[in-house]
């Protein structure tokens, strides 16, 4: 459980508020762009897989905040609001969008070594805060569905199994499984990499599970 309270704790910290904004804009601008036929920002800002020709060296950083629909974007965001806010709060801005932005990076990049089409969408770095917030507390419940209360690191063991045995088994139902499982596993490193990093402070110190 954890022991520390961080200072200056905000229910929207900027890195989150932000983030929240730019994610509605692109999925508005989008929407209005393709409902008029003007262009189709998923295609050009979404991330393509080499082998199509249609790839872009912009497009591992702004894949992440496309969505194909409304309930795309808001399951997504609502998961970023969910962890992001006791992330954020607990690590700061500059080192909580670090991690989020790496975790989007490396989500991209390794679905980008499975044969596919378009991804779009943050999943892969919110899946790399829901590890965060699992190994930053461990103990503390997830309510599944709102109802069913889980240890947060089971929650995390649980659906990290899932994305794999989908990701290995039911590769074309059209969700970027490897994403899901990049996000995560660059976020491990980077977590595992800043509990062992002598220089500054370690975010990590206060917590005695």
């Amino acid at each position: 459980m954890a022991q520390y309270q961080p200072q200056g704790f905000s229910i929207l910290p900027p890195a989150v508020k932000h983030l929240l904004i730019v994610n509605a804009l692109a999925y508005l601008a989008y929407y209005v762009c393709y409902s008029q036929r003007i262009i189709d920002l998923n295609a050009l800002l979404g991330l393509w897989n080499p082998n199509t020709g249609y790839f872009r060296v912009w497009q591992p950083l702004t894949y992440m905040f496309m969505h194909a629909n409304f309930t795309h974007l808001f399951f997504n965001m609502f998961a970023l609001w969910m962890f992001g806010n006791t992330m954020e709060n607990f690590w700061g801005t500059k080192r909580f969008l670090t991690y989020y932005l790496a975790c989007g990076l490396g989500a991209g990049l390794l679905t980008m070594l499975f044969p596919g089409s378009l991804t779009v969408g943050a999943s892969g770095a919110v899946y790399g805060l829901l590890l965060a917030f699992g190994m930053t507390f461990p103990n503390e419940y997830i309510y599944l569905y709102f109802l069913m209360p889980i240890k947060a690191k089971w929650f995390v063991i649980g659906y990290a199994a899932l994305e794999l045995i989908q990701g290995l088994f039911y590769s074309y139902d059209g969700v970027a499984h490897f994403a899901h499982l990049g996000g995560m596993l660059v976020g491990l490193l980077l977590i595992l990499w800043w509990r062992r990093n002598p220089f500054g402070r370690n975010p990590f110190q206060h917590f005695r599970n």
